[in-house]
């Protein structure tokens, strides 16, 4: 369950989660707790991690039942996350994204600090009852990533970051995509050897032609190994969901074909990192 004050990271909280391949659903009437919890309790379902987001507007004095009733008939496995936040940190956020805040709905509040302490009152019990209390004031969103990833121990791996290894060809742009732009024109050019030319860098003559007599290839190989074991892992930790690493040759067709195709290789069998990138070739067909 993923409560607390609005402004204070609830929809980045369940973001997170999702991410994390949970199944999750904001702003559920909280009548229909019990019914997701049959759904995922189903053989069928095909779920066993569920993420509620719980406010509090049309449906407050519904909650407090509603959530008594979950934790009964799931003990022991449900969890509630309250996300807090100081009052004036809580209205720069409102007053920086202009949003009205949902407690802002009598005359009696027509300022957000009040709204903000109206909701605070109305959700005292909720707190209280929350496995886990976090103060996002000074928390960025990598911050409170990290603080979820820990607290609720999810994985956060390497295997965590969708990893795509591409070739192209500068002579058609870079891809604007790109996290990581790594050129291979300092290698011979196969382009240049007529046997060569109308091949591509997954034939094994030109693997042949880049390796044999070019230690510098192989030593490009290993130190972007080297490379990349230490950078997917630190970009996991940084919450990042999608890495792409693009290498580029003149044309898109020989170098950086054949470079992306061994990285991709080295990676997938080096165990230890544990990521199974997806290897493209954007240019290889102009």
């Amino acid at each position: 369950m993923i409560t607390g004050m609005s402004g204070a990271g609830r929809s980045q909280a369940a973001n997170h989660f999702e991410d994390k391949g949970w199944y999750v659903v904001d702003n559920l009437p909280p009548a229909l707790l019990p019914r997701v919890r049959e759904f995922a309790d189903a053989a069928d379902s095909g779920i066993s991690r569920v993420g509620l987001v719980l406010g509090l507007n049309l449906y407050h004095q519904e909650v407090a039942p509603a959530l008594a009733a979950l934790k009964a008939s799931a003990a022991g496995t449900v969890r509630i996350l309250f996300l807090d936040a100081s009052t004036p940190e809580l209205v720069k956020r409102f007053e920086s994204t202009k949003r009205r805040h949902p407690f802002a709905t009598s005359a009696s509040r027509v300022g957000v600090s009040d709204a903000i302490e109206a909701e605070r009152e109305a959700l005292g019990y909720l707190r209280r009852e929350a496995d886990v209390v976090v103060d996002t004031s000074e928390y960025s969103i990598y911050q409170l990533n990290r603080f979820i990833d820990e607290v609720f121990d999810l994985d956060a791996g390497p295997e965590s970051v969708t990893t795509r290894i591409m070739s192209f060809g500068f002579k058609n742009g870079i891809p604007l995509d790109a996290d990581l732009v790594l050129d291979c024109r300092f290698l011979p050019n196969p382009y240049w050897v007529e046997e060569l030319r109308p091949l591509t860098g997954r034939h094994e003559p030109v693997r042949d032609f880049l390796l044999n007599g070019q230690p510098m290839a192989e030593k490009f190989l290993e130190k972007t190994e080297d490379l990349l074991e230490m950078l997917v892992p630190a970009y996991a930790t940084e919450g990042k969901s999608y890495l792409t690493i693009a290498f580029g040759c003149t044309g898109g067709r020989h170098r950086s074909v054949f470079v992306a195709e061994d990285i991709g290789r080295r990676l997938t069998e080096n165990s230890e990192l544990g990521v199974h990138p997806i290897v493209t070739h954007r240019d290889l067909d102009k």
